[in-house]
């Protein structure tokens, strides 16, 4: 059943059309995520769906009674009113403290906020979190998001993700993290052009279709083309939990990637790094820093000692608040340790992206501002003018003689990042440099960044592009040290995990006998005996063979359709045997999923 409604639906701002004729639904339970360039029409898309804006033309309908949820880009929390009253409204306090999903959400967004602050006294992160923890509390047919992950540090945004795909409500969020968009979107719309382009999956299978189509039309955007390829052979070969995909899925994808090189030349790299370097980038040595300056703020390092070398590509994972900027701070050498020294490297050319972008000259033309710093740079074994990089990175054409005071927060962000790469650096500090950025601009990053020599050091929320473009992460988990982390954002979460329940272990445990409560009963062990799961096996591997077979003659139908493409009778007779084919393959598919699910593969 639809919930909502589209039908001919155009609008625009200005002499710009934004949707143009556009007839789409929404249905019960279906979560979709909505990418495009910024400025584009997302969050318009949005707004007529939700009944905030009212189209031009056409006609939008919701069915009897919907409850609609919105999450906004900017809240619009009064002031006046404290947390405890945005979020909890009229709840007796027993009432809300009984109810464990309303503790979860709390607990997770909100944490140790003061209930009773003013959200005229919040920081923009603390009214976010206060704005979505409102959305998630009430119960809605229908929840619309926009930009949802602004603001969450990583693990906020995993438990965001985990609690989304398990309530029952439809989903329509916009997003640039592709890893967010993965986790809860079981269908992509692309807003481009003023149309909505519909794909089935979350963002890699966006991916992989969106690349398909384009070989299949022989589209003459060749840059284009292979930039999405190069994505694809990221989301092949990237870390375990992209690849978890049932082999029949996988293999669809290899007629792409098949001759594509890896998203990094990793070895030519650091060839390049080390010779602009030399051995030694930064050397910690028994480093202590707080947060605030000497023992003031929360404690960063403890008597740490770290090596950051040559053509290392890290990502600085932590909580809000752990110290990350800090510590980019430290190696920029704006703050100074409270304790110990650094050893910097000689030849250490360094660029720092901080969050708090510096000041541009109003005044000045978006070239101009460029081209002052370099109007030539080599990158990889190219070399790019200042113009064509800022083609790349979303100025085009007359948006290169846009005046700086005209634009926008991202595109400042933008701009601020080209000059740093402009001056040819052989460290990048990077810190949330994908802020306002939408996905096409990302990608354009991305490759930017494969083919550039140098010590990267990120810090950022955004998981997809913390994956893509390091190479190993380090996190700052409370204790004062470096702690690399092997299994990348994965064993973080579960470090984080086991570091909560084993605090509250201790808690429990420190507690009087009157106050603890008696140990649980031993469960019975479940899953499935070894027996019951090499059977199951075996079915799968049965499964497998089938849809190889059925591929194999859908391969040959599509091969003698192709030569009996002027012999109609014969073309139909060959489309209902294709249409038996993929009726069965779906049926397969299916049983494979479920048998999938049931062993946990």
């Amino acid at each position: 059943m639809n919930l909502v409604n589209l039908e001919s639906v155009s609008h625009a701002y200005g002499p710009k059309p934004l949707l143009s004729d556009l007839s789409l639904g929404v249905e019960a339970g279906e979560r979709i995520g909505v990418v495009g360039r910024n400025g584009g029409g997302k969050s318009t898309l949005l707004s007529v769906i939700a009944g905030d804006v009212r189209p031009d033309s056409g006609r939008v309908t919701h069915t009897r009674g919907l409850r609609v949820g919105v999450l906004a880009q900017r809240d619009l929390l009064d002031p006046s009113q404290s947390v405890r009253e945005i979020v909890l409204g009229e709840l007796a306090e027993h009432e809300w403290a009984g109810d464990q999903r309303v503790r979860e959400i709390l607990g997770n967004l909100i944490g140790d906020l003061d209930l009773d602050a003013k959200a005229g006294e919040l920081s923009g992160g603390e009214r976010r979190r206060t704005a979505l923890a409102q959305l998630l509390i009430a119960e809605h047919d229908l929840i619309m998001l926009d930009e949802p992950t602004n603001h969450l540090d990583i693990e906020a945004i995993a438990w965001l993700a985990a609690h989304l795909a398990g309530r029952r409500s439809a989903l329509v969020v916009v997003t640039h993290d592709r890893w967010f968009l993965d986790a809860v979107s079981t269908r992509t719309w692309e807003v481009v052009d003023g149309r909505v382009e519909r794909y089935e999956g979350g963002y890699a299978a966006y991916v992989l279709a969106k690349a398909e189509r384009a070989r299949i039309a022989q589209s003459a955007e060749e840059r284009r083309q292979n930039l999405m390829r190069k994505e694809i052979a990221w989301l092949r070969r990237g870390p375990p939990a992209r690849t978890s995909k049932p082999k029949f899925r996988v293999e669809a994808a290899q007629a792409l990637i098949a001759n594509e090189p890896p998203a990094r030349e990793s070895v030519e790299l650091l060839k390049f790094a080390a010779a602009r370097l030399g051995k030694t980038v930064y050397d910690l040595e028994d480093v202590t820093l707080h947060a605030g300056g000497p023992d003031a703020g929360p404690l960063v390092l403890d008597d740490c000692t770290w090596q950051f070398g040559p053509g290392d590509r890290v990502g600085l994972i932590g909580v809000n608040g752990s110290g990350k900027s800090s510590l980019l701070r430290l190696l920029a050498d704006t703050v100074e340790p409270d304790s110990g020294r650094i050893v910097r490297g000689r030849t250490v050319r360094l660029a720092h992206l901080s969050q708090e972008l510096s000041e541009l000259d109003p005044g000045r033309r978006v070239l101009e501002t460029v081209e002052e710093v370099r109007k030539y740079i080599q990158v990889g074994k190219k070399e790019w003018t200042a113009s064509q990089l800022l083609e790349r990175l979303g100025f085009k054409g007359e948006a290169q003689w846009k005046v700086v005071g005209d634009l926008s927060g991202g595109e400042r962000r933008r701009l601020q990042l080209l000059r740093l790469l402009m001056d040819d650096p052989n460290v990048l500090l990077l810190d949330e440099p994908t802020n306002d950025l939408d996905i096409e601009t990302l990608n354009e990053l991305e490759d930017l960044l494969d083919a550039w020599p140098g010590t990267l050091i990120l810090v950022t929320h955004d998981r997809y592009f913390l994956e893509r473009v390091t190479d190993r992460c380090v996190a700052l988990l409370g204790d004062g040290k470096l702690s690399f982390l092997p299994g990348g954002v994965d064993e973080y979460l579960e470090r984080r995990a086991s570091g909560s329940a084993l605090t509250a272990r201790m808690a429990e445990a420190a507690a009087t006998p009157a106050t603890r409560s008696a140990p649980a009963a031993p469960e019975a062990a479940q899953g499935l005996s070894v027996k019951e799961e090499r059977e199951l096996r075996k079915e799968l591997n049965r499964l497998e063979r089938q849809l190889d077979k059925l591929g194999e003659q859908e391969a040959k139908l599509h091969a003698q359709m192709a030569e009996a493409a002027s012999d109609y009778a014969k073309l139909g007779s060959l489309d209902d045997r294709l249409r038996d084919i993929l009726a069965q393959k779906d049926t397969v598919e299916a049983e494979w999923l479920e048998l999938a699910d049931r062993i946990g593969d």
